[in-house]
């Protein structure tokens, strides 16, 4: 891996005004030297469905690819239910389909979230991580960013002007970058 980090970006709302989004582009401004976010928007992702998953879409095609070409994942998630949002855990099936050709197995990722709510979206978050064990994820454990009572956090344009979020995101940003450096460097000395 070069010294230049590749982190694609995946927010589990395309809601108009949703915050993770917002919070998505606010991490793609503060994004550490020597890296760079791309975003991915997962609204063109058709539903799951297992006849289809030999040969997936377009866009289940390019998602596969960016994930691939990605030296890391930065997933923004708002909480539904306890959980992750249909949207995102329907890309996460078509990325990881069909069995033995899974784009996720073996990256490096983090996660954060926003929420109306006083406990953002920990649920989300813990939830997810579930998933991505079974999809052998590696995910940054430390820190967490639980963006809770989100509206006070953004303005109306959708600008983060809350300075200790944008704190905890950076540190979340390079805490990532270094993650993805280290598990580089031992899969190229175990090579």
């Amino acid at each position: 891996m070069s010294s230049h980090v590749r982190i694609l970006g995946l927010a589990g709302s395309f809601r108009r005004g949703s915050y993770n989004q917002a919070a998505l582009c606010a991490a793609k401004l503060l994004v550490p030297e020597n890296s760079e976010i791309d975003l991915f928007p997962l609204d063109e992702i058709p539903m799951f469905n297992e006849d289809d998953e030999k040969r997936p879409p377009a866009s289940v095609v390019e998602l596969k690819k960016r994930i691939r070409s990605a030296d890391a994942v930065l997933i923004v998630t708002p909480e539904y239910n306890y959980s992750i949002p249909g949207l995102l855990k329907n890309a996460i099936d078509w990325a990881s389909r069909p069995h033995g050709d899974s784009a996720w197995s073996g990256k490096s990722a983090a996660i954060m979230g926003a929420s109306l709510g006083a406990i953002g979206t920990a649920r989300a978050q813990h939830h997810l991580r579930q998933i991505f064990v079974a999809l052998n994820v590696f995910l940054l454990n430390k820190p967490e960013v639980v963006i809770a009572d989100a509206a006070h956090r953004f303005n109306e344009d959708g600008n983060l002007i809350h300075d200790p979020t944008k704190q905890l995101i950076q540190e979340l940003l390079q805490s990532l970058v270094d993650w993805t450096r280290r598990i580089s460097s031992a899969r190229e000395k175990a090579a």
